[in-house]
C-alpha cells in the first residue's frame, strides 16, 4: 500500500503531506519499507506484463 491513500489517526491529514510528527514519521517509515512501495498499482501491473512476456519468450526459444 501507497501512503498517499493513508489518513493520520493524529491529525486526520493525508500521512503524505506530513503535517503531524506522526505523519512525517510514518512517511520516512513507509518510503525507506521497501523500492516497491512508491509504485502504483498499474506500474505494477504492467512490470508483472513485461515479466510474464518476457517468460514467455524464453520459453518459446528453447522449445
Amino acid at each position: 500500500m501507497t501512503y498517499d491513500r493513508l489518513v493520520c489517526a493524529n491529525c486526520a491529514a493525508p500521512v503524505s503531506e506530513g503535517r503531524c510528527p506522526v505523519c512525517r514519521a510514518n512517511r520516512e517509515r513507509l518510503q525507506q519499507g521497501n523500492f516497491l512501495a512508491g509504485l502504483n498499482p498499474m506500474t505494477l501491473v504492467a512490470l508483472l506484463a513485461v515479466l510474464v512476456a518476457a517468460v514467455a519468450l524464453l520459453a518459446h526459444q528453447t522449445a
